[in-house]
């Protein structure tokens, strides 16, 4: 069922979530409740004549009641179990830590109702209603991406949607090579250096003309194992989440054909550096397969000039060179939204500023966005594909990934058909499952992204006012680490922030003023960590809950050195150690946005961040202690 009014005056976010401390918990409970009662008349009426299965006497026998009683005590122990091991990730300014966060209560209520019916939507015929709930959110991604003639589905997560950008790839760019030997015609004259170098565009008017070749141009691309090595490589910047490793590893294209480009001291792509190891690759007439560009990196939030590679393509196709753009935005696609009006255009930039302030996406007036993250954002309409996950930024529960593709006409280069699962020739969405790589998939993930979007708009109505809480809350959090320090016995500890951030992600290092030591520095952070996360003591307990991570050379090559060195620390010491660790804050929270709400946690977060100092030099020096009397 469509939603008639898309449009909504002023979304009340507080309203659309369970609470830090369960305030909309009747409501949960009521509406849970309502629909569980609906689900449960559906099967009473359902042919309601048919006796029942279940007697009255078989309920009240022994055996019956010794199984519930069973059943009651297993889901006890796991009550039990998920509540005393669990992630507080719900409380607003205690979880600073993983890209989780409170998720949306409509999207929660609609995922538990649909569980009940068990729809899988490989096939239309065992869930019409939810195969048709997917679809339409497919359209939606594409929508919100920019593009179109669009598509898109959803995926279990980033991993197999980025799988999915680089299999399009892959089939797409070795079409050409099939013409050569099942439509020669139209192909006629071009080498096969012209041939690995055409615009994805081009491919596919050429497909079109194929007609009933398709079938047979198919099964001479790469799919049949033919030409892999040909089509070459598929660079990502240094950023890269790991899951491109899998994908070329079991998408037949090979690690080797991986090519890491340098990011800047801003952890987005270096563009230079990009343009010099195409050129020094097409020299060698090695050609580009791919480039991978990210909306949101996991470890900083960076977000890649997107409009920079788009414009060195540009340049680049006038002198015969191509390669397909795939955006990498699990992390950051939903942020596309706050860009958008209630009629989902694009804004300028110069007008962001008043649609926000029209929209209450802000409480306060800064500039929280920074031009070039907007470019990068206004040219994802470039890009062949996009992955998108909205058990990320579309507070929406696991598992929820999700993948746009630019030309709907693309899908039809890696299908596939089944015919007891779906009739070749039927009408969308009766073929999902021979577009996508997955079989059998949960109906109740796309009811429950189905039902976040049908409440908050995709533009600045709705999903934007979502995101601007996100972004604002982690600028108060950077603007608060910043002249942050502690005096634990006669030692200052310093509070010094990564990057100001693009999205929404706030690194930051601890370091003692005075001691220059990467190697000390490092420890010292990795000990706070522990102490702030699982590692040590009870989570349950804990008053203030982080990530971290490494900042490595073999990943990140000397992009983190700017920073280190600006800390005091020597290059030779960062050349000797090679990595930083630092303190990782997803700032996924929609409460931290309001000023009253961030001032209250700020006294909180500071005599915490303090325990944990003491109780690592309290350790260090019994360490010592004990060493001594050794």
């Amino acid at each position: 069922m469509e939603i008639t009014d898309s449009k909504i005056n002023d979304l009340n976010l507080d309203a659309l979530f369970i609470g830090d401390k369960a305030e909309n918990g009747d409501l949960y409970k009521e509406l849970l409740n309502k629909l569980v009662d609906e689900h449960l008349g559906w099967r009473k009426n359902y042919i309601p004549q048919d006796k029942n299965m279940i007697s009255p006497e078989e309920q009240q026998s022994p055996e019956f009641q010794d199984t519930v009683n069973r059943m009651r005590k297993v889901l006890d122990d796991v009550s039990n179990r998920i509540r005393t091991e669990s992630v507080p990730w719900h409380s607003a300014g205690r979880y600073w830590g993983h890209m989780n966060s409170e998720t949306l209560m409509p999207a929660l209520l609609a995922y538990d109702y649909a569980m009940l019916w068990n729809g899988n939507n490989v096939a239309y015929e065992s869930s019409p209603a939810t195969s048709q709930m997917e679809e339409e959110v497919g359209n939606e991604f594409a929508t919100m991406m920019g593009y179109k003639n669009g598509w898109g589905h959803i995926v279990a997560d980033g991993s197999l949607a980025n799988l999915e950008g680089l299999w399009y790839a892959r089939n797409i760019k070795s079409l050409p090579l099939a013409m050569k030997e099942v439509t020669p015609e139209l192909v006629k004259g071009k080498s096969d250096w012209e041939l690995l170098n055409m615009p994805t565009d081009e491919i596919m008017k050429l497909v079109e003309k194929s007609g009933e070749k398709l079938d047979e141009l198919k099964a001479k691309s790469a799919r049949s194992g033919k030409n892999l090595q040909k089509l070459g490589k598929w660079l990502v910047p240094q950023t890269k989440h790991y899951s491109w490793m899998k994908a070329a590893d079991i998408i037949g294209i090979g690690l080797d054909q991986v090519v890491p480009v340098p990011i800047d001291e801003n952890y987005r792509m270096d563009i230079d550096q990009l343009e010099q190891i195409i050129r020094s690759l097409t020299s060698d007439h090695t050609p580009i397969l791919g480039v991978v560009g990210v909306a949101g990196s996991t470890e900083e939030g960076a977000v890649d000039q997107i409009d920079k590679i788009v414009e060195l393509r540009h340049k680049l196709q006038k002198e015969g060179i191509y390669f397909y753009l795939h955006v990498d935005a699990a992390y950051g696609g939903y942020f596309r939204t706050i860009f958008l009006d209630e009629d989902n255009n694009f804004v300028p930039f110069d007008q962001l500023k008043e649609l926000h302030a029209k929209n209450h996406v802000f409480t306060e007036s800064k500039d929280y966005i920074k031009e070039d993250v907007y470019n990068a954002y206004k040219s994802f309409t470039e890009a062949e594909s996009i992955t998108i996950d909205p058990h990320k930024m579309g507070y929406v529960p696991y598992a929820a990934g999700g993948i746009a593709i630019k030309d709907v006409a693309m899908r039809d280069t890696i299908s596939y058909f089944a015919t007891y699962v779906f009739e070749k020739g039927a009408d969308i969405p009766a073929l999902l499952g021979a577009y996508i790589l997955e079989g059998s998939k949960a109906g109740a993930t796309a009811a429950a992204v189905w039902a976040a979007h049908h409440t908050l708009p995709l533009n600045v109505t709705g999903y934007g006012k979502l995101e601007g809480a996100s972004l604002e809350g982690a600028h108060r959090y950077y603007d608060f680490l910043k002249d942050l320090s502690f005096k634990i016995n006669d030692k200052t500890i310093e509070v010094h922030p990564l990057v100001n951030p693009d999205f929404n992600m706030v690194d930051y290092v601890l370091k003692e003023k005075g001691n220059d030591s990467l190697a000390d520095m490092n420890k010292l952070n990795h000990q706070f960590y522990e102490q702030a996360s699982y590692v040590k003591g009870t989570l349950y307990s804990k008053e203030y809950i982080v990530s971290h991570t490494d900042f490595a050379n073999p990943d990140y090559g000397d992009s983190p050195l700017p920073f280190v060195k600006s800390l005091g620390i020597s290059e030779a010491d960062w050349n000797n150690v090679g990595k930083v660790t630092v303190i990782r804050a997803s700032v996924m929270t929609p409460y931290m946005n309001r000023q009253e709400n961030f001032d209250y946690f700020v006294p909180k977060i500071k005599v915490a961040m303090k325990e944990y100092l003491q109780n690592i030099f309290v350790a260090e020096t019994t360490k010592q202690l004990s060493s001594a009397q050794q």
